[in-house]
């Protein structure tokens, strides 16, 4: 049932307590039941059956002896051995005979009791302030009142065991969460070392702990972080080793072509040798796009003003507003090189750039927006494909191999943020960055 998901504790703490304690609620529950429905019942009705044979002994010795010296014996003795307080009334007579009042759970058991067992007129009252039982018997010369208190009626051990069992639910529910907090911590480190990775920092201190299945979750982890940690590295290595390489040889080509002459045909093989060469550089690039550097904590506003004042002193124009300091850990030199990307795009294709960043809840969030003429929504997944480009020839003049964009976007999500493409106020496009702080 869905509606029911609404209503269930978020946290596994919270869930694994409601699993606990559920059961022991309804134990209590079932316990208390079956208690007040016997024992309660049944030893409440038995005390009341033995004061209705009290007050039944006391009015059949008050009949068979009616003499004063008899009664005034009957007073003492019933108030030393049964606490029963006896006083009678000559010539007086009951208000109401038929039927006997009835106030409350007592009366309705007191009646029936004392009906069989005495055959005159009476009357219950349970509704003293002191809260004592009173019974008026009418007599045949009088009226024979007995009072008692109402404990005669109650056993302690309704109370004993209600404090036992309440008593006892506090202590386990304590101990419950006690050892239910020391089974959940090792999940939050384990989710905050998943976390951490995800934004591109490293946990070294992080260790399996717990129970065996977290232990297991916590070693597959690892296991798969090493792994992505080698991948990258291997890809990086391995690019680099093949950016070297090739530079040998265009090296030895550019050499070549200068030494042969000029010409249309050497003309065009050195623009091809100078592609090569950029798109070389181009791939390196992204291949370190991840980085390999240890996050720091960094002025992301100073950060900017770094980046702006470069493109600036090229001769864009650009409007830079920070709202407030705001100090993230990021990998410096990729989180430089990304911006750089960014609003190198954005200056070649505009004339006017604005730049704002702020806090956004529990991230920051940099806006670059230009005047230029955007990107259709169809192709705004597309240009962060590795080397797409909107122009489809290869002409250096219009652009670059169609790596700025993969890049941004790779360090983004290395730093578990997020780069999007979106409509500018401006009227061209708008470059939206949520970095996690």
């Amino acid at each position: 049932m869905p509606w029911i998901k609404r209503y269930l504790p978020r946290t596994l703490m919270g869930r694994s307590l409601l699993i606990i304690v559920t059961p022991l609620l309804l134990l209590e529950l079932v316990t208390t039941i079956v208690f007040y429905d016997r024992h309660w019942d049944t030893i409440t009705h038995r005390l009341a059956s033995t004061l209705s044979g009290d007050v039944a002994m006391i009015v059949a010795y008050a009949e068979e002896y009616p003499d004063p010296e008899h009664r005034a014996w009957l007073v003492r003795t019933a108030a030393d051995t049964m606490a029963i307080r006896v006083r009678f009334e000559p010539g007086a007579q009951l208000q109401k005979l038929v039927p006997p009042p009835v106030h409350d759970e007592l009366d309705t058991m007191l009646v029936p009791l004392l009906s069989e067992r005495v055959v005159h007129p009476f009357q219950v009252d349970t509704t003293e302030i002191d809260r004592n039982i009173e019974f008026r018997i009418q007599m045949p010369d009088g009226v024979l009142t007995a009072t008692t208190t109402e404990k005669r009626l109650f056993s302690p051990t309704t109370t004993i065991f209600i404090l036992w069992m309440a008593g006892s639910s506090v202590v386990l529910v304590a101990i419950a969460i006690l050892f239910m907090r020391n089974q959940v911590r090792p999940v939050k480190r384990l989710a905050a070392a998943a976390d951490d990775f995800g934004k591109g920092r490293d946990a070294p201190e992080f260790r399996p702990a717990g129970a065996t299945e977290v232990r297991q979750a916590a070693a597959a982890f690892m296991n798969m972080r090493d792994r992505i940690k080698r991948q990258i590295e291997q890809r990086t290595e391995m690019l680099a080793g093949v950016s070297h390489d090739l530079r040998t040889p265009l090296t030895r080509m550019k050499l070549q072509l200068a030494m042969v002459g000029d010409g249309p045909e050497i003309d065009e093989l050195k623009a091809d040798v100078t592609e090569m060469e950029r798109m070389i550089d181009g791939y390196l690039a992204f291949a370190r796009g991840e980085g390999d550097g240890v996050p720091e904590a960094a002025d992301i506003g100073a950060v900017l003003d770094q980046v702006i004042a470069g493109a600036r002193k090229q001769g864009a124009k650009i409007d830079l507003h920070t709202e407030e300091q705001l100090i993230v850990p990021v990998r410096l030199d990729a989180f430089r090189r990304c911006l750089m990307n960014l609003v190198s795009n954005a200056t070649r294709y505009s004339r006017h750039v604005q730049v704002r960043a702020g806090r956004r809840d529990d991230q920051v969030e940099i806006l670059i927006d230009d005047d230029g003429p955007g990107i259709p929504p169809d192709q705004r997944e597309a240009v962060f494909r590795p080397f797409f480009r909107l122009d489809p020839s290869r002409n250096i003049e219009t652009g670059g191999v169609g790596l700025g964009l993969t890049i941004a976007r790779d360090v983004m999500r290395s730093h578990g943020g997020e780069l999007t493409l979106d409509d500018s106020p401006l009227g061209g496009l708008r470059a939206r960055l949520r970095l996690p702080v």
